[in-house]
């Protein structure tokens, strides 16, 4: 179990991250790739992953095992939206005694192979082939799905968003899913370990993740920017439904003005309930307008408690944004 201790400073200070951490998502899809379990989910994933891994893999599977302890170091804090080689970087510039001292620690629950003995020192070369092989994993295994990854997670981050609106930060933190329970001023967590963090007014950081799986998870170190990354849910079929191959649907589908105020609708955010009654149709044409809309790109849609939940995806906002600034430019006609 994890005990996360809050103050009621703390409770001011909990935010959500605004979308995919890099490191945190190359870290857990390492480890579920290792993994059997959450087939329905990751299965075809992995199916299609694997061939395609670049033979640098070999680096990042033994820092990261499937169960148990892994290196704080390969999840550094991070700024909001940095770019993946500005997280690497990051990672590369860890003190060599913290290197050496996580690498023990997880000498001591697995078989390293004895390339480690060189990262552990502070090896310029080791580290150099450490953030090659982020960068080759990064760009094989997830940016083919990265479009999914970050709409689901922003999906995830508004779902989290709302919670807080309507209930403030107790509800938001009781929303987190059932591997979670709020008894406050504590937040328990299911968890292979005993693990206590107090957050002494430090705050925390809710970091939905794609690739977390199946429970939450947090850093080791407790004296580290506190972070709880915990899983998103998951269109069963995704990995299939979005395969990097597939076309996109054509932007003329888009055109008509349900499906327009419907796309506005998710760029604040919509449930399925919600857009049927400010647009006065039925359930079942938004879910068809809504299909079509997802099926260009343009939303995400994700499921909680029976209910759907619409958020427009990175290239609807962009969209959006279009349409914004056209109706905002100048109209330089001459009047008759």
């Amino acid at each position: 179990m994890l005990r996360i201790h809050f103050t009621p400073e703390d409770l001011t200070r909990v935010r959500v991250a605004p979308g995919p951490d890099f490191l945190w998502e190359i870290s857990n899809s390492v480890q579920t790739l290792q993994r059997t379990d959450g087939e329905r989910v990751f299965g075809a994933w992995r199916r299609w992953a694997r061939p395609r891994l670049p033979e640098s893999r070999r680096l990042l599977s033994p820092l990261l095992p499937p169960y148990g302890y892994s290196p704080d170091f390969l999840t550094p804090t991070a700024g909001d939206r940095p770019t993946l080689r500005a997280a690497v970087d990051t990672l590369l510039g860890t003190p060599q005694p913290r290197l050496r001292g996580e690498l023990a620690r997880l000498a001591g629950s697995v078989r390293l192979p004895g390339w480690v003995a060189g990262l552990a020192r502070g090896d310029t070369e080791t580290l150099t082939r450490l953030g090659d092989a982020l960068h080759a994993y990064q760009a094989r295994a997830l940016l083919p799905h990265w479009r999914r990854v970050r709409a689901d997670v922003e999906a995830d981050r508004a779902l989290r968003l709302r919670d807080l609106m309507d209930g403030g930060t107790e509800a938001l933190l009781a929303g987190l899913g059932p591997d979670t329970r709020w008894r406050p001023p504590v937040l328990e967590v299911t968890y292979p370990v005993e693990q206590c963090l107090l957050l002494n007014g430090r705050g925390l950081v809710l970091q939905p993740s794609f690739f977390c799986w199946p429970a939450p998870t947090t850093l080791a170190d407790g004296r580290l920017p506190p972070v709880l990354v915990h899983p998103i849910r998951h269109t069963a079929d995704w990995a299939g439904s979005q395969a990097p191959t597939a076309g996109r649907a054509p932007l003329g589908r888009l055109l008509g003005r349900t499906r327009a105020e419907l796309l506005r609708a998710a760029g604040r955010g919509c449930s399925t309930v919600e857009a049927a009654r400010v647009l006065q149709v039925t359930h079942p044409a938004v879910s068809q307008h809504m299909n079509v809309l997802r099926a260009a790109g343009l939303i995400t849609t994700v499921r909680e408690a029976g209910r759907s939940f619409h958020v427009a995806t990175a290239e609807g906002r962009a969209l959006l944004a279009l349409e914004e600034r056209a109706a905002d430019a100048p109209d330089h006609g001459t009047r008759p």
